[in-house]
């Protein structure tokens, strides 16, 4: 008899040795109710009045499905979104919720129409942080009481209607266009500047003009097949002699 027994409370023993690792944590129940949350290690619980649940303490990611948001504006647009979230209270994790993974990311989908809902579409393209910073503070307030802390919430992607690609293309070719006029303006007139100052250097020596106008021939003649007329006033000469002589 005794041969008997030993086997089977030796087995019985064995049975209830469980090994949580480091990043582990077990939720364990007494006849159904909850006694204790066993550290990582070698750890024992007696089978058949004892069970134990194992949590995974490590930080989660969840992608959320792309899904069509309408904007404050009325603008429809698909948005993708990544939560990233831990667990910090295990027993409320598995006691005060089925499936927290799942329940996190029905609150992060919620809370993202919420929030791409209540603004308009120019600050949803360029405050992405912004809206994964409000929508992560919307779905703490739901999820705290299980055990789940929200680490980040991060806009993969928003994906705009064709139309208004096309549309936003369009604006942005015009802009560009703009600013090409007003650099070619502000051009126009800094050259418009410097003619000024040259005419009015020119004028301040009687020749000076008349130089610049042969050498302006000069540069022309250099191409033998140019034919140049040219119309001089009577009293160039005079004047070149003038400006040689510095009179």
């Amino acid at each position: 008899m005794l041969y008997t027994v030993i086997p089977i409370v030796a087995v019985y023993l064995l049975s209830g040795l469980r090994m949580l690792y480091q990043y582990e944590r077990g939720v364990v129940f007494t006849l159904g109710r909850y006694s204790k949350t066993m550290e990582p290690g070698l750890k024992f619980i007696w089978p058949i009045f004892q069970s134990m649940r194992r949590v995974d303490m490590r930080i989660k990611t969840a992608d959320i499905p792309r899904q069509e948001v309408i904007t404050k504006d009325n603008i429809p647009v698909l948005a993708a979104t990544v939560v990233y979230f831990k667990v910090v209270h295990p027993e409320d994790a598995i006691i005060k919720i089925e499936d927290y993974v799942y329940a996190v990311r029905q609150y992060t989908q919620a809370a993202l129409r919420d929030v791409v809902g209540n603004s308009e579409l120019d600050f949803v393209l360029s405050e992405r942080e912004q809206i994964g910073t409000a929508i992560r503070q919307m779905v703490e307030v739901e999820t705290a009481d299980w055990g789940v802390d929200i680490e980040s919430i991060k806009i993969q992607e928003i994906e705009l209607p064709a139309e208004m690609k096309r549309a936003m293309a369009k604006q942005a070719e015009a802009e560009r266009e703009r600013r090409a006029v007003i650099i070619a303006a502000e051009g126009e007139m800094t050259a418009s500047v410097n003619l000024l100052k040259a005419a009015e250097n020119l004028a301040k020596s009687e020749g000076a003009l008349h130089l610049r106008t042969l050498q302006t021939i000069r540069d022309i003649a250099a191409d033998p097949s140019e034919k140049i007329v040219l119309f001089l006033p009577s009293d160039i000469g005079a004047t070149v002699k003038r400006v040689v002589s510095g009179e």
